[in-house]
């Protein structure tokens, strides 16, 4: 059984909770990391990068030369992909889609790997609630050193308050994030990930059928 201890905002102990080892306990698979992080990476890819083609580059109406006697190679217009200043041959369009297909199984083997490598290598914090009665930065940033001190930190809740995202946006090490909403990519990308007791439920009851 995996029992881990739940801490309060302030760093200290307050209970324990037991994780579920189908989610939490497993053997990292590695290489379904790697292929669910670089689908994910290539889906944020916008594509927006464009070349032109010999059509659309402007110029090279008329012929260079004349076709014979010059002892070189015949050409019909200066914009050929051959010429400096020509069109693009087989260059990117706009309309590229870098998306890479992944199966429903494979990410949630993902997501539990991520979750019991975090765990072994003690990099999950597992707190009660998150709550602020004031959108203060301040003391935002009280809770980041109670519970994290350093490094870049994801803090995962099912459900944040405004008070709670008004006040983490200035800290640049933190980023916060619904469960719901959460990549594999964003839990391999920080130092240390900070789960609500409700985070965790969303995850056992999301990956465990």
């Amino acid at each position: 059984m995996l029992n881990v201890k739940v801490l309060n905002q302030s760093g200290k102990e307050v209970s324990k909770l037991t994780l579920n080892e189908q989610v939490f306990g497993i053997e990292p698979n590695t290489q379904v990391l790697y292929d669910v992080v670089n689908a994910q990476r290539a889906a944020m890819r916008q594509g927006t990068h464009s070349t032109k083609t010999r059509t659309e580059v402007s110029g090279g109406g008329k012929k260079p030369y004349r076709q014979k006697g010059t002892g070189r190679a015949r050409h019909g217009s200066s914009r050929s992909p051959v010429w400096r200043g020509g069109g693009v041959t087989f260059g990117p369009t706009p309309e590229k889609n870098y998306k890479v297909k992944v199966n429903r199984k494979v990410s949630e083997l993902a997501y539990k790997s991520i979750l019991s490598l975090r765990l072994q290598n003690n990099q999950l914090v597992i707190v009660d609630k998150l709550e602020l009665n004031e959108p203060k930065t301040k003391q935002f940033q009280e809770i980041y050193n109670s519970l994290v001190s350093e490094g870049r930190a994801i803090f995962i809740d099912v459900d944040f308050s405004d008070n709670v995202i008004y006040a983490s946006r200035n800290i640049p090490t933190v980023r916060i994030e619904n469960a719901s909403h959460t990549s594999v990519y964003d839990l391999t990308d920080a130092h240390k990930v900070v789960l609500t007791t409700d985070a965790v439920k969303y995850f056992e009851e999301a990956l465990v059928k």
